[in-house]
């Protein structure tokens, strides 16, 4: 499909270390113990939808893969019904970039290693490949982007094209560079590294950005950010729990700097929320300090 740009690489030895596909991230500065029903919720619907033969594999507490069977699932639902805290981490395989993929960074905030650090959140996140989105086409992703977010008391949250890739390995974020650049709308971020230092910003304009406490009442609750916004493509949604989606387009979009698409409505957005944008610690192998503050700021100069 025209509107997603093709993206495989692979290592030396036949391993695909990147490749297109979509991402649903939320961020949430609250501790485990008051996410565990909202986040079994979300990965049941994530489940149903994708089927559970789309992950069979997880990262055991030594951090090795192995396959997930129904003994592995009930533990893996006891531990986020009992735990304070815990990393979960499921795939449709246990190496290289995944089509399938749930993520989920459960912190028990009050714990002595995060209660003076404001920025530490809990994060969970949903992949889908491209293919999903060409099968069911953009309404039935909305909609599941939207079931998934429901029971989530999130602060901030986007959904959209994305690259799955092995970012921890040097050979790959440099191949990426250039593409990072030319397709603005493919995002790159980890999870890993965002759960430690967004708090509660924005990590950027997408397909789907959403917005909870306190950067919605902060703009005017949705009436307020439906004022500031120029375009009537883009529609924004009031959510229950003060919270509120922005949809850009029927379709996410990659845009490609070299054929002059820079993706106008994502640009838009981002200049209304640029005082609340989130601006990383951390940078990509390859990357320089200029590399990542020219890509958070992409929509923006």
């Amino acid at each position: 499909m025209g509107r997603i740009p093709e993206i495989r690489l692979y290592a030396e030895h036949g391993a695909l270390v990147a490749r297109d596909g979509l991402s649903i991230c939320f961020y949430m500065r609250r501790s485990h113990g008051e996410l565990a029903q909202g986040v079994i919720r979300s990965l049941e619907t994530y489940v149903r939808a994708v089927g559970p033969q789309a992950l069979g594999w997880y990262v055991d507490l030594n951090g090795d893969w192995q396959e997930l069977d129904t003994h592995s699932w009930a533990h893996l639902w006891r531990d986020l019904h009992e735990r304070s805290g815990l990393i979960v981490e499921l795939s449709d395989n246990p190496g290289g970039a995944r089509q399938y993929q749930f993520e989920y960074y459960g912190r028990s905030l009050d714990s002595p290693l995060f209660v003076n650090d404001p920025d530490v959140v809990s994060a969970v996140s949903f992949w889908l490949p491209s293919e999903y989105l060409e099968k069911h086409g953009p309404v039935r992703v909305r909609e599941l982007a939207l079931e998934l977010a429901a029971p989530l008391p999130f602060n901030s949250g986007h959904a959209g094209l994305a690259i799955n890739a092995l970012m921890q390995l040097q050979s790959v974020s440099a191949q990426l560079r250039p593409w990072s650049f030319r397709y603005p709308g493919l995002d790159m971020q980890s999870m890993v590294t965002l759960a430690e230092d967004i708090g509660t910003r924005v990590q950027g304009a997408h397909w789907l950005t959403f917005l909870g406490q306190p950067v919605l009442s902060e703009l005017g609750g949705a009436a307020g950010l439906r004022s500031r916004l120029a375009s009537a493509d883009i529609r924004v949604q009031e959510l229950e729990g003060e919270r509120a989606v922005m949809t850009l387009g029927e379709w996410p979009e990659a845009g490609d700097s070299e054929k002059g698409q820079q993706l106008p409505l994502y640009r838009e957005l981002a200049r209304v929320l640029e005082p609340w944008l989130h601006h990383g610690r951390y940078r990509w192998h390859e990357f320089s300090e200029e590399d990542m503050r020219r890509w958070e700021r992409r929509f923006l100069d």
